[in-house]
């Protein structure tokens, strides 16, 4: 091994965004992280962020397509909005 061409292996600090501070060794400079263990929904058990539905749903409301149920209720609402306002 060729001497004094590998870079220094020092103690890094390792901060997320929820405040957690972890420390390491790399050969890096202090590193900042969005999600750490201490703030991943998959460790800490609670889901953080709604789920906004799957590909299908989406879809639908991006381009307002309403299965006919949808429809019906909705026809339904309309009706009952009319005849609250006469």
């Amino acid at each position: 091994m060729q001497q004094e061409i590998h870079p220094e292996f020092t103690e890094t600090v390792i901060r997320c965004a929820c405040g957690a501070e972890y420390r390491a060794r790399s050969t890096g400079e202090d590193l900042r992280v969005e999600v750490c263990s201490r703030c991943h929904p998959f460790y800490t058990g609670r889901q953080q962020r709604a789920s906004s539905g799957g590909r299908i749903e989406q879809f639908r409301k991006k381009y307002g397509y309403l299965s006919e149920e949808e429809r019906r209720r909705e026809e339904e609402q309309d009706e009952d909005k009319s005849a609250d306002a006469e």
